[in-house]
């Protein structure tokens, strides 16, 4: 069974698996003689992760890619969201770079030369990053005998954003997207804070931004739903600060109420189940799901046809996870479905 995501990975993946927000990050944070030359108007995401299976509680990644000085080229962020620093980053950097490689060499079977793969790592914890972003570092050999060999040895260095180095004053100027900057301040600030709402007022500029983008709604509701996953803040104070953002943003926050309580009561339902037989407990979670779904559906569109409902409950966990999601920022029924 595949380990379960982090709660940051859905936020992360959202905001920052949008093209222009990525390359906003991009050029804040990679070298500038490097940004010159990569162009980033044309960064697409490519699907699909290359993280350890076992590490995606701790590890979520994105993949773009990006033309540099002309030539095909990928761009590699994982962030690290542990309270433990993972001292061999290096090594499983290498590890995901090699996989990204591996799957290059199986779409181009006839190639003879590799893409450039960037590799970035974004690492949020309350404690500044201390280990080396150089896998040469790594290996054991005292210091004459590394310089002797070290042309035979992998550097390979990775580019580190170290959030915890990076003082809110010095996030306020950095010229990302708005949804990039409430994002960073959130997975630095958000996990146990009881009093987010409160400090978010100094950041409402930004948070009103986001809304009223002609496609924030979705992204202000990842957000909100970060928020109420990870803090403290309590609910009254939460909904006051959504209401100082205007009706989109209340109805935002009203529907990720609705799914993190929906949620709650198909998982409660599952648990039930586990007092079944193994077939009754599968089934008891998806049709939780299914249930809980269809309640956020009629919610949001109204009373349903007889054939979406026939749909949601033929519907596979996957399929019934990717339409939730996909729930946030459709305006349709068929946006939700497709």
């Amino acid at each position: 069974m595949a380990s379960p995501s982090s709660p940051h990975d859905a936020v992360f993946r959202l905001v920052l698996g949008e093209p222009a927000n990525a390359a906003s990050q991009l050029r804040a944070v990679l070298p500038a003689g490097l940004v010159d030359r990569l162009d980033l108007q044309r960064l697409a995401q490519v699907s699909g992760s290359f993280i350890d299976t076992e590490l995606r509680w701790r590890h979520s990644d994105l993949l773009f890619t990006v033309p540099l000085d002309g030539r095909e080229a990928f761009v590699y962020v994982l962030i690290e969201h542990q309270s433990s620093e993972d001292a061999l980053m290096p090594v499983r950097m290498l590890r995901y770079v090699l996989r990204i490689w591996d799957r290059y060499l199986s779409q181009h079977p006839a190639a003879t030369r590799l893409p450039a793969v960037i590799p970035l790592v974004v690492h949020h914890n309350r404690r500044p990053w201390t280990g080396s972003t150089q896998l040469l570092d790594l290996i054991d050999l005292d210091p004459p005998t590394r310089d002797a060999v070290q042309d035979h040895l992998p550097r390979f260095r990775f580019i580190l954003d170290d959030l915890a180095r990076l003082d809110e004053q010095a996030l306020r100027t950095r010229p990302v997207t708005p949804p990039v900057r409430v994002t960073l301040l959130l997975l630095k600030i958000a996990p146990g804070n009881p009093d987010l709402a409160q400090h978010l007022q100094k950041w409402i500029d930004d948070l009103h931004a986001i809304v009223n983008h002609p496609s924030g709604t979705g992204q202000f509701a990842a957000l909100l739903r970060y928020i109420q996953t990870v803090s403290e803040t309590p609910p009254d104070e939460l909904r006051t600060l959504v209401t100082m953002l205007g009706p989109d943003a209340e109805e935002a926050y009203m529907t990720t109420a609705e799914m993190l309580r929906a949620e709650g009561r198909a998982e409660g339902e599952a648990r039930g189940e586990a007092r079944g037989r193994a077939a009754g407990r599968v089934e008891g979670r998806v049709e939780g799901r299914a249930e809980a779904l269809v309640q956020l559906l009629t919610l949001k569109f109204g009373p349903l046809p007889q054939t979406v409902l026939d749909t949601v409950h033929a519907a596979t966990t996957d399929q019934l996870q990717t339409w939730t999601a996909r729930l946030l920022s459709a305006h349709t029924l068929d946006e939700v479905l497709a």
